[in-house]
């Protein structure tokens, strides 16, 4: 599914975040590959691609005056029933073009009470486990509920295949358990069933 696809419902349950703007990147391919996890479970799921913010984002006007090309991913987050934010590590940290726009994102509503999980990745042997902390403290600072379990693809240059999907069937795995468990997560925090009753 494209970034736009999820336009066509009234409520976008579940919204991915690939948390850099480089373009190509594999944050952007591991994104889709979680996407397609929550859609096997019937689950209404929108990505949010860092590399599309608008331009106008990021003029200093905009920390005051949101300028209104940020409302197609501000207005995601608010009506999401949960985020998955999936970073890549940079420099011992998470971009930061992602901490600019949690940053322009309105206070407190965006992610008060809202559910959130983390997928890092990293070309070290980690798997970005420092930038997920630091952005743990960050939406905990906020009032989000986070999630516990956390996923870490190290060495994310061998992890992908060609067509960017994962390569070891232990990680695949894991994110497949992530999602299952986050969704019962939310529906729990939000006292609502986001699958169909086919899919639950």
């Amino acid at each position: 599914m494209d970034d736009t696809a999820g336009a066509r419902y009234g409520v976008r349950m579940i919204v991915i975040v690939s948390g850099t703007n480089r373009p190509g990147s594999n944050t952007r391919k591991l994104a889709a590959q979680i996407e397609g996890v929550y859609q096997s479970k019937g689950v209404e799921v929108q990505v949010l691609d860092l590399a599309r913010l608008p331009l106008e984002a990021f003029l200093p006007a905009s920390y005051a005056v949101k300028p209104s090309a940020l409302a197609e991913f501000t207005n995601p987050i608010l009506a999401a029933d949960g985020l998955v934010v999936v970073t890549p590590e940079y420099n011992g940290g998470p971009p930061g073009v992602l901490k600019y726009f949690i940053d322009l994102l309105p206070f407190p509503e965006s992610f008060e009470r809202r559910p959130v999980c983390f997928v890092g990745l990293a070309a070290g042997v980690w798997g970005a486990l420092r930038p997920v902390e630091q952005l743990q403290t960050i939406f905990g600072y906020r009032n989000a509920f986070i999630y516990p379990e956390r996923i870490f693809v190290p060495g994310v240059y061998k992890a992908l295949d060609d067509a960017g999907r994962l390569i070891n069937p232990e990680i695949a795995a894991r994110v497949e358990a992530q999602a299952e468990g986050f969704v019962s997560f939310v529906e729990k925090l939000r006292g609502k069933t986001l699958r169909p009753a086919a899919a639950a």
